[in-house]
């Protein structure tokens, strides 16, 4: 049997004041654009969540069990779930008590918590894993870092976690001539497997679905499952990872995107040796066909698959270094609410929006860009950022 694993990151950042500027510092210490917040997360809940999980429980039920899938929310993307549509949690919940769905674990914040400090990347990692525990009510043993950001280092220190299961970005780079189509073990590891994302299949749908300059395009469900069933005696497992946001969101629902999920199923499962299972489920029932040794940082972001999606220019990296260096000032303020800031500011999606790569990923970039250039984002951030290091101080000195 080979398994079919759709995964599916679920993220919402804290999206902060834009027009938060040099003459605000000392003077406003909310940094937060709650509108924005709560408009973005509505109409994205109405456009993808609420339908696409609607027609995930359909499949589930009309296929009695066959059909398995998995998620990571993110901890921002659940409080903004509660403050703005709880109804979306409420789906999730249902689509937990199916059994034929898994909840992954990963940062809380969806930070890049491990590149800069082990101890921060610890404390996010446990808080989600007891939110996704108490939320759904089974404690993950899968694991994926932000943005499928992975190296040997990080799977050593997942598997010391506890966890069973990591995924990864099958990038070219690291693979060579191998395929991402079979299970792996970790470099450094005793037990951990890794699942690798199949990024032809998963961007076929996640970025090329609409996209009428594609050779391949239209993309029917029989040509989809034909590219997915032409693995068979040269794979174990197919890795089908993707934002949630590309049903209903990134593919509006004008594409076709919500016809095409309804009908792979049981495209994919006409052909008898074919079947769906979750992360764990797949990772369980087959053995590492050999070591995957990754010794430098890669992702699932961009062309080149590695971190510089976040970091590398000066400004992405003034900026994290400035965060990250007050994380001893913060966890000794013993103050939850400064530290529930400090790390809504260590969001990956902020280092991001400073990205300066406007050539092959451009496109993407900007589409996910509120601010119009990197250089406005970096001075917000800054902004923002300075005043609550000054506010850190303040509390400091006031002891």
């Amino acid at each position: 049997m080979i398994s079919v694993c759709i995964y599916f990151q679920v993220h919402q950042p804290m999206r902060l004041d834009q027009g938060y500027s040099f003459f605000d510092m000392g003077r406003r210490h909310h940094y937060r654009d709650e509108q924005a917040n709560a408009d973005i997360l509505r109409k994205v809940a109405h456009k993808c969540y609420l339908p696409a999980n609607r027609l995930m429980l359909d499949l589930i039920r009309e296929f009695q069990g066959d059909f398995r899938i998995s998620y990571s929310i993110t901890g921002v993307a659940l409080e903004q779930f509660q403050e703005f549509c709880p109804e979306v949690l409420e789906t999730f919940r249902e689509l937990a008590d199916t059994g034929c769905v898994e909840f992954i674990a990963e940062t809380y914040y969806h930070s890049l918590s491990f590149l800069f400090s082990k101890e921060e990347f610890r404390r996010q990692v446990n808080k989600h894993h007891r939110v996704m525990t108490e939320f759904f009510g089974r404690e993950p043993t899968a694991f994926r870092n932000t943005e499928l950001i992975y190296n040997n280092e990080l799977a050593q220190e997942v598997e010391r976690m506890g966890y069973k299961v990591i995924l990864a970005e099958g990038a070219d780079q690291v693979l060579g001539w191998r395929t991402p189509n079979f299970v792996y073990q970790p470099a450094g590891c005793e037990k951990l497997k890794a699942l690798l994302k199949n990024y032809r299949l998963s961007d076929d749908v996640a970025f090329r679905f609409s996209d009428r300059n594609w050779d391949e395009w239209p993309l029917s469900v029989e040509k989809y499952a034909r590219w997915v069933h032409d693995v068979a005696g040269n794979g174990e497992v197919i890795n089908l990872f993707m934002d949630y946001e590309t049903i209903g969101e990134h593919q509006w629902e004008d594409t076709g995107i919500f016809n095409f999920f309804r009908a792979m199923p049981r495209a994919v499962l006409a052909h008898r040796d074919f079947g769906f299972r979750t992360p764990s489920e797949a990772a369980a029932d087959l053995d590492p066909i050999a070591q995957l040794d990754v010794p430098h940082f890669t992702s699932w972001a961009d062309l080149e698959r590695d971190v510089t999606a976040w970091l590398g220019n000066p400004m992405q990296d003034q900026a994290a270094e400035l965060a990250y260096n007050l994380e001893k000032a913060v966890m000794a303020s013993g103050d939850d609410d400064l530290e529930a800031t400090w790390r809504e500011m260590l969001t990956s999606d902020h280092f991001y929006y400073m990205c300066t790569k406007w050539f092959s990923d451009g496109d993407v970039h900007k589409y996910f860009n509120p601010f119009e250039t990197p250089y406005q984002a970096f001075i917000s951030y800054m902004n923002a950022l300075n005043d609550f290091a000054l506010v850190l101080d303040q509390r400091q000195k006031s002891k």
